[in-house]
C-alpha cells in the first residue's frame, strides 16, 4: 500500500497551502473517478447506439467509485502507462462490462475531458471564495466610505482620499476578476470523443451500419457529462484553453498581491493606519518579541508572485503542441494546473482572513492627515487667492517657499507649521483673511465625490455577486 508521511518530500500544497476541498478536487482518487465517469458516459452513449448492452454499462456504473490506486500503480510500474493501468484495474473489477471499456477511445478521450471537469469544479470553488471576498470588501467600503485619509502617489503624500474609496480600488478589481473567471468557466470545453488524432475514425468504423453518426454518439456522451466540446481537436483539446484558465487565475493573484502590498505598507509603524489580524498568542518573530509582522499579507505576495509565473508554462505548452500532439506538456500539466488552483485558493483564504479581521486606526489616520494634508491644501489656497485677484505665478512661488520650509520641520519630527505660516504672510493676506486661509487648509472634506462613488460600487458589487446566474450550468 502506498503511504506518504513527512519523512519524504511532500509539496507544501499537500498539507500547508490550499483548502481540503481544493486538495480533494485535485486528488488522484478524484481524478481517476472522473476518468471512470467519462468511460461510463461513453459506454452509455454506445449503448444507445446499440454497440454495448445495458448489463455491461450497469456493471461499469457499479464500480465507478472503486478506485484502487495501489493496484493501478503496480500495473503502471510494469507497463509505464497510467491510463492503461487504470483501464486494466477498472476492467478487472467489472466481469460483465470490463471487456467493452474504452471502446474506440484514446487516452485523452478520457483524460482531457476529465481535466476540464476538474477545472470546472475548481473554478466553482474559486468563484465561491471570490464572492465571499467581494461581499466582505463591499461591507468595508461602505463602512469607511466617509473616513478621510491621506492619499499617496509615488509613495509620497498627495491629496486626501477616503479609506472606503481606497478599498473600493481592490473591490473593483475583484469584480473584474469575478467576471473574467465566470466567463472562463462558462466557456470551458472538452476534447469530446475523437480518437487518436481527432478525426473520429475509430468511432466511425464502430458505428457503421447502426444509423448513428459519430457526432450524435459523442453528443450523447457529452450530455451525460454536462460538457461541451471544441469543434476542432487533435489528440487533445487546444492547450490555449489551459493558458486562458491559468491566466485568469494569475489575474486574480495580481489583484490580491496589490491588496496585500497596500496592507503591508499601511501596517508599517511609520504609517500605522491599517493592520491585519494578529492572534492573541501569535508570534511575530523568534528574536524580537514585540514584532507584529504582516505574515498573511507577505504570504499572499509570495504565493501571488509564484502564480504570476505559471501562465508562461501554459503559453509554452500551447505554442509547442505541434501537429496533432506532442507529449511534452504532460509532466508540467500534472503540476501547474493543480498548483495554480491551490495557490489561488490559498490566496483567497488569506485575503478573506485579512479583510474580515482588518483593523482600521482612525487616530493614526488623523495623525498622518495632520502631518501631510496641509501641503495638499495649498492648491485650494492658490486658486482662492487668484480668484481674489492675485498673480498665479507669484503666489505659487510664495506657497512653494513656505511648503519647503514646513517640510523640513515635518522631516525633523516637529508639528507641521504650514497653516500658521500661510495665515501670517502679508503677500497672501492681501487677498485672503487668516480665517479664510485656515478654512481652506482644512482638507478633510476635500475628497470630491469619492464617498458616493465608493458606496455606489459597494451596491453594484452586492447586486453582481448575489444575483442568481447560470454560471455553473
Amino acid at each position: 500500500m502506498t503511504t506518504f508521511d513527512h519523512t519524504t518530500y511532500l509539496s507544501p500544497f499537500t498539507w500547508r497551502y490550499g483548502s481540503t476541498e481544493m486538495r480533494r478536487i485535485w486528488s488522484q482518487v478524484h481524478r481517476r473517478r472522473l476518468w471512470r465517469r467519462v468511460w461510463v458516459a461513453l459506454a452509455r452513449a454506445q449503448m444507445r447506439a446499440g454497440l454495448v448492452t445495458a448489463e455491461q454499462v450497469a456493471d461499469l456504473e457499479a464500480h465507478v467509485d472503486d478506485i484502487d490506486l495501489d493496484a493501478a500503480h503496480a500495473i503502471e510500474r510494469e507497463i509505464g502507462h497510467d491510463v492503461m493501468a487504470e483501464i486494466r484495474v477498472f476492467a478487472e473489477q467489472c466481469p460483465v462490462g470490463g471487456g467493452i471499456l474504452h471502446l474506440g477511445a484514446t487516452s485523452t478521450d478520457a483524460t482531457d475531458n476529465a481535466d476540464v471537469l476538474q477545472m470546472r469544479d475548481a473554478l466553482d470553488l474559486i468563484l465561491d471564495r471570490v464572492r465571499e471576498l467581494g461581499l466582505t470588501l463591499a461591507d468595508l467600503v461602505e463602512r469607511w466610505a466617509d473616513e478621510p485619509c491621506m492619499g499617496f502617489t509615488h509613495l509620497q503624500p498627495a491629496e486626501p482620499t477616503t479609506v472606503g474609496y481606497r478599498l473600493a480600488v481592490t473591490l473593483q478589481d475583484v469584480l473584474e476578476d469575478w467576471r473574467t473567471l465566470r466567463e472562463v468557466r462558462a466557456t470551458l470545453r472538452g476534447k469530446g470523443f475523437r480518437g487518436a488524432v481527432g478525426t473520429r475514425a475509430a468511432y466511425t468504423f464502430l458505428l457503421e451500419g447502426t444509423g448513428v453518426t459519430p457526432q450524435q454518439m459523442e453528443q450523447w456522451a457529452l450530455e451525460e457529462l454536462g460538457l461541451a466540446a471544441f469543434q476542432i481537436t487533435t489528440q487533445v483539446y487546444p492547450r490555449k484553453q489551459d493558458w486562458r484558465v491559468i491566466t485568469a487565475l494569475a489575474g486574480l493573484g495580481q489583484t490580491l498581491y496589490r491588496f496585500a502590498f497596500d496592507v503591508r505598507i499601511l501596517q508599517s509603524p511609520l504609517v500605522g493606519e491599517w493592520s491585519e489580524p494578529f492572534g492573541r498568542k501569535q508570534v511575530g518573530s523568534s528574536a524580537m518579541p514585540f514584532k507584529r509582522n504582516p505574515v498573511n499579507a507577505e504570504n499572499m505576495d509570495s504565493l501571488a508572485r509564484y502564480l504570476a509565473r505559471l501562465p508562461e508554462v501554459m503559453w509554452e505548452n500551447a505554442a509547442h503542441s505541434l501537429l496533432e500532439r506532442t507529449l511534452d506538456d504532460s509532466a508540467n500539466r500534472r503540476v501547474v494546473i493543480a498548483e495554480a488552483f491551490l495557490t489561488a485558493d490559498e490566496l483567497l483564504r488569506r485575503a478573506l482572513r485579512v479583510a474580515r479581521g482588518l483593523s482600521i486606526h482612525p487616530e493614526r489616520i488623523r495623525r498622518v492627515l495632520e502631518m501631510y494634508a496641509p501641503f495638499a491644501a495649498t492648491e485650494r489656497v492658490l486658486m482662492a487667492a487668484v480668484k481674489a485677484g492675485g498673480n498665479r505665478q507669484a503666489l505659487h512661488e510664495v506657497l512653494r517657499e513656505h511648503s519647503m520650509a514646513a517640510w523640513v520641520k515635518v522631516m525633523q519630527g516637529k508639528p507641521n507649521p504650514l497653516v500658521e505660516r500661510l495665515a501670517s504672510d502679508e503677500r497672501l493676506l492681501r487677498f485672503l483673511s487668516p480665517e479664510d486661509i485656515r478654512a481652506l487648509m482644512d482638507v478633510r472634506g476635500h475628497v470630491g465625490d469619492a464617498p458616493a462613488r465608493a458606496r455606489d460600487l459597494a451596491r453594484t458589487a452586492r447586486q453582481t455577486l448575489t444575483t442568481p446566474t447560470s454560471a455553473k450550468g
